[in-house]
């Protein structure tokens, strides 16, 4: 209240009057579009500045008294450019569009708007098995091969560990930070590093068979950071087809790599890094870029089959469903795109969340995670429309791992941010969304704590590893 009082005599000084809007006060009502409806408040009231602001309230995206700028008010229509907000008053309601021109919106007026809550207290679960420490951070994810876990770290190692136990197999001594997943087949293991190689090491002991350049060696990397928001974390995973093996670098190049020489048989430019992996799709190759495009290649010899405009940075790796690919981006949200003619077929709003996940699908349901949103998604896979939405109270980079009945996902914390994050490890009912457990990750004193990466299951538990370096596993429940 004193805020808003504070305010008024501001304004009131800085115009020497305010006549009072009949748009001013709390409004709530459901706005979106026909795939999702949800939702939301808005409080018009004087600002500072001496204007009528727009402030947000979006439980969904963890949002409450968000100052998104000046409405403009003009007879009984009120608009807001940041929102795509038009809105027109009517029998006391506000009645139009927010967010975009396809999403109508309804508003009626309240006496408060929804606040936030503190994170429930739901059961810790059972606690890990084991917790191996390694060096420096870890933004990929494990991969699992039988009983061991494969995962490289900022501090220049690639660690064989033997899932049942946390025992470190071997380790291999790279020439720069790991940010991306590795590849593992019966007899290798595939990465990206940031001096610049794509190395392929023997499984059973570790031993570099080869490396190759994909001349990225001296491309800048900035991490999160509070207010930097380049938040250049991620790092190409190889992925096989065949004899040959595909990475991408951060030059923008795609390369198409002898499996057995490690000789380069074909490289494509895009118009930015490259920072997620591909999809081998029959005899295509499709795969992301920074520069906003969705790629479909020919396999065989790099030529572009088709491009599609994502508008944002593509993080997540295309997962195929019948004849369409979906994946998400640093933009509009989750997309699915015509896997022959690369039109789109569906795009669901995530809130302005970018949607850093990528997807699993299991029995016609998709899994995908997020990041603002902070929630696990269920969306039927063939026209976008969700199930549900379950809070895991952390950002949501890695893939759901969906065992039996259960999800697993790891939230990643992040303090101070504009929003709460906190990071944990969660498990959800995987028909309802329930969360049914969460083990808490505790702050690390850095801005980012918890889990960045995907859960995968081997030696008989969920193996996850912490941004903080450290490698753990947990029951099965």
């Amino acid at each position: 209240m004193r805020r808003i009082v504070a305010a008024l005599t501001l304004a009131l000084l800085a115009t020497g009057s305010h006549a009072a809007s009949p748009i001013e006060g709390r409004w709530l009502g459901t706005i979106g579009a026909p795939l999702e409806r949800i939702e939301a408040g808005l409080e018009f009231r004087p600002a500072a500045d001496g204007k009528l602001h727009a402030y947000l309230s979006n439980p969904l995206l963890n949002i409450y008294d968000s100052d998104v700028g000046e409405a403009i008010v003009e007879g009984n229509r009120v608009t807001n450019q940041p929102l795509s907000l038009d809105l027109v008053l009517k029998d006391d309601k506000l009645v139009g569009t927010f967010p975009g021109p396809r999403s109508p919106a309804a508003m009626r007026r309240v006496g408060k708007l929804p606040v936030e809550v503190p994170v429930p207290k739901l059961p810790t679960g059972p606690g890990p098995r084991w917790s191996t420490p390694l060096s420096g951070q870890v933004f990929g994810s494990p991969t699992a091969f039988g009983d061991t876990v494969y995962v490289g770290t900022t501090g220049a190692v690639m660690n064989a560990v033997d899932a049942r136990d946390g025992k470190i197999a071997w380790t291999f001594a790279a020439g720069g930070p790991i940010h991306g997943t590795a590849a593992v087949t019966e007899d290798a293991v595939y990465f990206t590093c940031d001096d610049g190689f794509l190395r392929k090491l023997a499984r059973a002991d570790g031993k570099e068979l080869w490396r190759h350049s994909l001349g990225d060696a001296n491309v800048r990397r900035v991490l999160p950071h509070p207010t930097v928001f380049e938040w250049d974390y991620a790092a190409s995973t190889p992925v096989l087809g065949g004899d040959i093996v595909y990475a991408g670098g951060a030059n923008g190049e795609m390369h198409a790599v002898d499996v057995a020489s490690g000789e380069l048989k074909w490289r494509f430019a895009t118009g930015a890094k490259i920072r997620t992996g591909a999809l081998v799709d029959g005899e295509r190759l499709v795969f992301g870029s920074d520069d906003g495009f969705l790629y479909s290649l020919d396999r065989a010899t790099g030529r572009e089959l088709w491009r599609f405009d994502m508008q944002g940075n593509v993080t997540a790796i295309p997962v195929r469903h019948e004849g369409a690919l979906i994946v998400g981006n640093r933009g509009p949200g989750l997309n699915s795109i015509d896997a022959d003619k690369g039109t789109q077929n569906w795009r669901l709003y995530f809130w302005g969340s970018w949607v850093e996940s990528t997807a699993v699908i299991h029995d016609g349901t998709l899994y995908v995670g997020s990041s603002d949103l902070r929630r696990v998604s269920a969306i039927d896979p063939g026209t976008g429309a969700v199930k549900w939405r379950s809070d895991v109270y952390g950002s949501t980079w890695g893939t759901p791992l969906v065992v039996g009945d259960r999800i697993y996902a790891g939230a990643l914390g992040e303090k101070p941010y504009m929003i709460r994050h906190v990071g944990g490890f969660v498990t959800l009912d995987r028909a309802t969304g329930k969360a049914l457990s969460r083990w808490p990750l505790p702050e690390t004193g850095n801005f980012q704590w918890g889990i960045a990466g995907s859960p995968v299951q081997s030696g008989g538990g969920v193996v996850v590893a912490t941004v903080g370096g450290s490698l753990m596993s947990f029951p099965l429940q």
